[in-house]
């Protein structure tokens, strides 16, 4: 099928845009992969602290002519979507000695929970975890012991960080395995309906806890469609999983042989191959707009509108939200996953899943084939479903046809013909507003505002009545750089509720919403922040503020002779406690939210 010329066109400006940095990261990495530190460099007595404890690995590691995987991992066993890699590192040193080759874990990296720290105060460390992750990779793989990598992890900010720092390290072939999600628990339309209640004092603590316990009962993935699994839908897109294997459940054969088959092919794309396939080379501009095309098609998470930004920007390319904001214009929508619909993640993949959408997309040019993936020749070949037949992994051609139209849809029947983020500007910035679950007659909001600087501020004045009207709810001083932007999930119950009374709402804030967020139509990472004097710190309680995702425009409608001369609002004082006072460098230093919102980025130059 031919490309489309929208997305053509983009990539093109991607690629002129990029020229430069992107040519100075591969020599980067060609400089990396001939002269830079690895095995055959290394002193002996170097080596030998390197494999020292490796048991009878030693002589292979020894002799250097066995390729060594160097595992990064972000196990935890509170966190449940990580709790099942606590056994991988074990099973992967297996399977690579099944191929000749050897596994060490390079490193551990930090992984929070946003679901547990919603709301809370850690939830100010969460966007910076991922420069933290970032440089834990990079600290693991400094060593040089390795070849190639393998990286484990699923979550919010844990994957853009283990590539951001493994991409610094692209001349090593490189394979993310996920573990993948929990069976279905409540259903989320009972779930939501509790917190609701909750929020209106209708139930008790009690009732809601048995809700969310049900709903988040095991290991694996939340089963909703948020930032996980959409880092896990992002990595089909650019080919850098095993074709269809995102989604299968923790804990059973399948699972387990998708990743022996991840290892074993790690070892077939090293650099002393005639395959070699090395990270940097298969991140390109290409594979980055593939990624953001299925953000769109998918109604993934807000999130990526930042992370993306940043993983490119660490293999050279530079992606900007205008980017993402035409290619909106042209690409479907075709999956209806809970927030966005009824069922979740797991029905998706029964659906069809990414095998589906991945052919839907390239059979109406909406997604670049010829990518340099880690298991073929071509995106198409992704197109495929792991099964197992007897002891055998095998893959099948994906989907014909969607098995739920409830949840997939086809191009040509898409569930709205554009995608789902929409670009928002006016005086008062740049927005990012989900709308894939904001019904279309929510999606303009106008009505006087009620500015606030903590999100715990929000729900006291929902409690008291204070914002029972028509009414856009101002959270400021939420960026990157005031307090580390946290996802102000925790508004939706009650923002919610508003909405059903029959008002018109919206929010606007320089924070974050999860990757969960849902019906209340929300402008957020509006950019330049509060905290860096942009135009949100000219609000004042009352003013009419104007946010739609029609027209892309979210505006104060104020006289302009009286905006130009108002003063900005002071910025509150920096919180300390649960370790924040820690980040304040990362905080004094933080980019914008479009460029990725990183200080590790902005301070390295790329």
């Amino acid at each position: 099928m031919t490309l489309h010329p929208t997305l053509a066109k983009v990539t093109e400006r991607i690629v002129e845009r990029s020229r430069d940095s992107r040519r100075r990261y591969l020599d980067l990495i060609d400089r990396e992969r001939d002269a830079g530190v690895n095995r055959p460099t290394l002193s002996c007595g170097n080596l030998a602290h390197g494999f020292a404890a490796s048991g009878d690995d030693k002589p292979a590691i020894r002799g250097g002519e066995a390729m060594n995987i160097g595992i990064v991992t972000a196990y935890n066993d509170m966190l449940s979507a990580h709790q099942p890699y606590g056994r991988y590192p074990e099973q992967i040193k297996i399977f690579a000695r099944q191929k000749g080759a050897t596994a060490q874990v390079a490193g551990g990296v930090p992984a929070m929970c946003d679901g547990v720290t919603q709301g809370q105060p850690g939830m100010e460390l969460s966007l910076f975890s991922r420069d933290v992750i970032a440089m834990g990779a990079a600290v693991g793989l400094s060593h040089g012991m390795f070849e190639g990598a393998a990286l484990l992890g699923i979550c919010d900010k844990i994957v853009p960080g283990l590539l951001i720092g493994t991409l610094r390290f692209g001349h090593l072939p490189t394979i993310l395995i996920p573990a993948g999600p929990m069976p279905s628990g409540l259903a989320n339309k009972e779930k939501i309906r509790v917190r609701q209640l909750y929020a209106e004092g209708k139930v008790g603590e009690e009732e809601l806890m048995d809700a969310e316990s049900a709903s988040y009962h095991g290991a694996g993935t939340c089963t909703f469609y948020g930032t996980a699994n959409s880092n896990q839908m992002m990595m089909e897109m650019m080919g850098l999983h095993m074709p269809g294997s995102s989604f299968v459940n923790p804990g059973n054969r399948l699972r387990q042989e998708l990743t022996r088959a991840a290892i074993h092919r790690l070892t077939e794309i090293g650099w002393r191959g005639d395959d070699y396939r090395p990270l940097g080379a298969c991140v390109d501009e290409k594979a980055i707009v593939n990624a953001v095309v299925g953000l769109l098609a998918t109604g993934g998470s807000t999130n990526h509108v930042i992370h993306l930004p940043a993983i490119a920007r660490a293999a050279g390319i530079q992606l900007d939200w205008d980017d993402m904001d035409e290619l909106s214009d042209v690409v479907p929508l075709i999956a209806s996953v809970y927030p966005n619909g009824a069922g979740d993640i797991n029905y998706f993949h029964a659906a069809g899943g990414m095998p589906f959408v991945i052919r839907e997309l390239l059979e109406a040019g909406l997604a670049h084939d010829d990518i340099r993936t880690v298991y073929g020749t071509s995106l198409s070949e992704g197109a495929q479903e792991p099964v197992m037949e007897g002891d055998s992994l095998v893959w099948h051609p994906g989907a014909a046809t969607s098995r739920d139209e409830t949840l997939l849809a086809p191009v040509s029947a898409p569930f709205q013909p554009n995608g789902g983020l929409a670009l928002l500007q006016g005086n008062l910035g740049r927005a990012t507003m989900k709308v894939s679950a904001v019904a279309p007659e929510r999606r303009t909001t106008e009505a006087p505002c009620r500015v606030f600087s903590d999100q715990h501020q929000v729900i006291e004045a929902f409690r008291t009545g204070a914002l029972d009207r028509d009414v856009v709810v101002v959270v400021r001083f939420q960026g990157p750089a005031a307090n580390g932007m946290p996802e102000l999930h925790k508004l939706t119950p009650p923002l919610g509720v508003l909405q059903d009374r029959g008002y018109r709402v919206a929010l606007v804030t320089d924070g974050r919403m999860s990757g969960a967020s849902g019906k209340v139509p929300c402008a957020i990472h509006v950019s330049p922040e509060a905290w860096h004097r942009g135009p949100l710190a000219k609000l004042r309680d009352g003013d009419v503020v104007r946010v739609c995702a029609e027209t892309g425009t979210l505006a104060a409608l104020v006289d302009e002779t009286e905006w130009s001369s108002r003063e900005l609002a002071e910025a509150p004082p920096a919180a300390t406690g649960t370790g924040r006072e820690l980040f304040a460098m990362l905080r004094h230093h933080a980019d914008p939210a479009e460029k990725g919102g990183s200080a590790m980025l902005a301070e390295a130059g790329l």
